[in-house]
């Protein structure tokens, strides 16, 4: 043991030598700073050129059962925050005067008129304070954290110019095949 010890003991005082704790701290704070600009870069990246296929968007179902204003309403099954048709705007754009995130979860719901699953792009609305009203959290097929795209419990609010959140909305973009 007293070799290995001795190996250490030389480890130690060769890197003190070279070292000192001021450029230490350095090295630490330049790692922790560029690991947590890491996730961030592609959100900037998305928000420059836009995100196709989001803005007002009608379901195009006749018949489209429930109530936008209703936590109950088919479309929301995987929501979780304010609902923007409580809010100023409709289940699937947001009020006037917030932007709408370029990057959402999704979600499968299951409409009860005509018994299908519909793929629901979840977009949180942002540049205002929280609306606080017609708060909804439903997480039928919420995932972990570590599958974001599947998850509800993050503010996806950083691809826009403000990332306060206002509200959420929820857009059919397709139906589920199997």
């Amino acid at each position: 043991m007293s070799k290995f010890d001795g190996l250490m003991e030389r480890s130690a005082r060769a890197v003190a030598q070279r070292t000192s704790r001021r450029s230490v701290l350095a090295g630490i704070s330049r790692l922790l700073f560029g690991a947590a600009l890491l996730p961030v870069l592609p959100v900037a990246r998305a928000a420059e050129g836009g995100y196709p296929g989001v803005g007002k968007q009608e379901s195009g179902i006749d018949g489209d059962p429930g109530d936008p204003t209703s936590c109950d309403y088919w479309r929301y099954c995987a929501i979780d925050g304010f609902l923007c048709s409580c809010c100023g705007g409709t289940a699937n754009a947001c009020p006037p005067g917030t932007e709408m995130s370029p990057i959402t979860w999704i979600g499968s719901c299951l409409n009860p008129a005509d018994q299908k699953h519909y793929i629901v792009s979840y977009n949180d609305c942002c540049g205002k304070t929280s609306c606080g009203r017609c708060l909804c959290n439903r997480n039928e097929g919420d995932k972990p954290v570590y599958r974001p795209q599947s998850n509800n419990d993050i503010n996806w609010c950083l691809g826009t110019e403000s990332t306060i959140y206002t509200c959420s909305t929820a857009s059919i973009i397709g139906v589920a095949t199997d």
